[in-house]
């Protein structure tokens, strides 16, 4: 298989780790005053290298282009530093989906920045994204473990994930989301004062309040050496209703720079000239309130635009569909994001498997859509039995 770009890097590898195909991609950042693979690329390839045993790597000399040729998914215990430009959720999406298809169960460590405004944070890994794989039956033995938490940019959080091992994942039919009958969320606060987990509550209470009145939002406050080498501070909420369906949310506050990075500090120095000069050299993270109140928007939202699945995962579903029993498996979703149109295409090139797409209401522009395909059947024959 043959790719050309940097986008989709993650969710190809993935596919080339479960089917067993080799894959190469093409023209990374080629165009790009500073081309070929990011730090957390190559790292991601490191860990994936980690996992599985006969993976073979091939890197270019100018870093545009890769080879990946895939091992044996084999699990066991591993530990991962994540570099820190990425979240540790970067590395987790991909493990999550490969996970339950090694030859003996997965016990993961990773240690870096736990949350940031780029990627799913470990608390929306944890409550939305695992039960999305107990859909398919894959329940019992899975679990995620906050054992520390780092905020950006100085990181120093450590997370601990244990996947079981599946023989196979069971087909899916869920058409019907039902109504939102609670919200739940975590306000996290590190290395800062516990009232802004309070204050983050109390806002975002203030607008949610208004639409359920079944709302419990824990405020979760770290000390010493858990909660990091940065202050920082999030609000992950979580929407369930009545047949399971899930929705979800989250804001982050601003990082300040690292004032001994020579970078930060030069660009600090550019915009004084314009600006005060007691001014701080970091930019003003947004409030508590701000955040609170932009992620009880953003899960208003995704509650309205419906369906089954959550907008962040929808392709982690669409590849479970793919690799269920030969049987039809129905999903009711939302407007496609980008990342799960493209996901379509590549899973057509990979298992060669085509989804049937068909609206709920055609008398609506963005109504919900209806995804159907035919299991391939999958089979995890690296499974040690017992």
């Amino acid at each position: 298989m043959q790719w050309t770009g940097h986008e989709h890097f993650r969710t190809r590898l993935v596919l080339s780790m479960i089917s067993g195909k080799a894959v190469k991609i093409t023209g990374i950042r080629s165009l790009d005053k500073d081309p070929g693979l990011r730090d957390y690329e190559v790292s991601l390839l490191r860990l994936l290298e980690k996992v599985s045993n006969g993976s073979v790597i091939e890197i270019s000399h100018t870093g545009t282009a890769i080879l990946l040729k895939p091992g044996i998914l084999t699990g066991g215990p591993v530990i991962h530093d994540c570099p820190l430009s990425r979240s540790v959720g970067y590395f987790l999406e991909p493990i999550v989906a490969l996970a339950p298809f090694s030859k003996a169960p997965l016990m993961l460590t990773l240690k870096g920045i736990t949350t940031d405004e780029k990627d799913l944070s470990v608390d929306i890994i944890r409550t939305v994204t695992l039960p999305h794989l107990a859909m398919f039956g894959i329940e019992d033995g899975l679990e995620m473990k906050i054992k520390k938490r780092g905020a950006a940019p100085g990181g120093g959080g450590e997370v601990q994930f244990i996947s079981p091992v599946a023989k196979s994942v069971k087909t899916l039919n869920f058409v019907n989301a039902g109504k939102v009958k609670r919200i739940r969320g975590i306000a996290h606060a590190v290395r800062i004062s516990p009232q802004f987990s309070n204050r983050m509550v109390d806002s975002s209470r203030s607008i949610l309040n208004r639409y359920i009145p079944d709302i419990y939002i824990h405020s979760d406050v770290y000390k010493g050496d858990d909660s990091g080498k940065s202050p920082g501070y999030a609000l992950s909420l979580l929407a369930e209703t009545t047949e399971g369906a899930l929705y979800c949310s989250e804001a982050v506050s601003v990082p300040r720079p690292d004032p001994h990075s020579l970078k930060e500090r030069n660009k600090a120095k550019k915009d004084r000239i314009f600006q005060d000069e007691e001014r701080d050299d970091g930019p003003a993270p947004i409030t508590p309130e701000d955040v609170a109140l932009t992620a009880s928007r953003e899960l208003l939202v995704a509650i309205q635009k419906g369906g089954c699945v959550d907008r962040k995962h929808q392709w982690i579903v669409l590849l479970y569909m793919v690799l269920g029993s030969e049987d039809v498996g129905r999903v009711r979703m939302g407007q496609l994001s980008p990342r799960s149109v493209q996901f379509l295409r590549d899973l057509k090139t990979v298992f060669g498997t085509s989804f049937k797409i068909s609206a709920v209401d055609d008398s609506r522009a963005d109504s919900e859509l209806l995804l159907s395909c035919y299991g391939t059947g999958f089979v995890n024959v690296n499974r040690t039995i017992a």
